[in-house]
């Protein structure tokens, strides 16, 4: 069971910021238990290309600290050449096994001649189709607001991100947004139950049906339908707005939301403002749930190529992502510990890496983060 993924911490200060761990009630995902064997679970792992494998190695270490009982099946699946696709059909072969994983961003090139994105493959080939995403201010990170706290529920299959694309006539593209009432209906049921499950007030459709009235106009009615029909007495209120109102409404006044549901490529931009917001990528975690499998990995999806081997990312989203992922496996005390000290790390100070304007390694923060455990 994917239990509440808010630490509940003792001190107040951390209890003002437990929902930035994903306050993730959800049902049952698997229709069997993560693989074990001998008390240990084990745990697909794809650091991913840029930072990927500083900051998942930061997750091993601390895991390793705290004897998490994780035995990690690896594989370092890149993105940056076509010749990693064979390794990555291995990834997923070990997905399907394990029914867990820690991910971290797969490298897309825009060459047209280029392989498809490999991350919406994962989503799509095994119907991993809720990302989840809170975002909220946490004491110590440099924000644009106070009380910021909302969440962001993203259909992961479908939409523009379906690829399927083709050059009609030289010099014209036509590209495919596909949009059907079942994936519609099934996002917009998750996302009221998440707000039931984590005491939420209200869900709000994000989607740009004033211009694509079918496509966008079929996720929106779908979304008021299921309101009527299955929520209208739950006490959850729930409106709509269009996307580029909704960027301009996030940016001037993010209090006013609360959760979020929209199509993929709404998800992907929006997810991205709401980052900005509260301190960055660095501090975003998330996680990608189906009916069979979860796949945990951070909130915004960056490669941060720039930083690649410099030793400055900062892994903390990357480390609340893991702690997600153990309360997916039921290891609540040990995802509270982690969690604890991550967010004591950041409110402290004593390790800002560069993204929240200090000098702190990734190194640092890692250790930073030990010693408080």
């Amino acid at each position: 069971m994917l239990s509440r993924a808010i630490v509940s911490a003792s001190r107040t200060a951390l209890q003002q910021r437990t929902a930035t761990t994903l306050a993730a009630g959800f049902p049952k995902v698997a229709s069997r238990l993560p693989t074990k064997y001998g008390g240990v679970y084990t745990v697909t792992l794809i650091p991913g290309d840029g930072i990927g494998t500083e900051i998942t190695d930061s997750v091993k270490e601390i895991f390793e600290h705290v004897n998490a009982p994780i035995e990690w099946e690896q594989y370092n699946v890149s993105g940056e050449t076509a010749m990693g696709e064979s390794l990555l059909v291995e990834a997923m072969e070990s997905l399907k096994r394990n029914k867990v994983g820690l991910k971290g961003i797969l490298f897309t090139p825009m060459d047209q001649q280029s392989h498809p994105s490999w991350n919406v493959a994962m989503r799509k080939q095994l119907d991993i189709y809720a990302s989840v995403v809170v975002f909220k201010t946490i004491p110590g990170v440099p924000a644009r607001h106070k009380d910021v706290d909302f969440a962001i529920i993203r259909e992961n299959t479908e939409g523009e991100y379906s690829g399927l694309e083709h050059q009609s006539f030289p010099g014209v593209v036509e590209s495919l947004k596909v949009s059907t009432r079942a994936k519609a209906e099934r996002i917009a049921r998750f996302a009221f139950d998440f707000a039931l499950k984590n005491n939420r007030k209200k869900v709000t459709c994000v989607h740009k049906a004033n211009i694509m009235k079918l496509g966008d106009g079929l996720f929106l009615n779908t979304f008021r339908n299921v309101a009527e029909t299955y929520y209208k007495h739950s006490g959850i209120a729930y409106n709509d707005m269009i996307v580029d109102n909704t960027s301009m409404q996030l940016v001037a006044r993010p209090q006013q939301f609360d959760v979020m549901v929209m199509p993929n490529l709404y998800g992907a931009i929006v997810s991205n403002i709401g980052a900005a917001l509260v301190g960055g990528p660095g501090v975003v975690p998330g996680c990608n749930v189906g009916r069979e499998y979860a796949l945990f990995e951070p909130g915004c999806r960056h490669v941060a190529k720039d930083l690649m081997g410099t030793n400055r990312a900062n892994p903390a989203a990357m480390i609340l992502s893991g702690t997600m992922l153990l309360r997916h496996l039921g290891l609540d005390s040990m995802a509270n510990t982690i969690a604890n000290s991550t967010f004591n790390v950041l409110q402290s100070g004593v390790a800002k890496t560069s993204d929240m304007g200090g000098s702190a390694t990734t190194s640092d923060f890692t250790n930073a983060v030990i010693k408080n455990l």
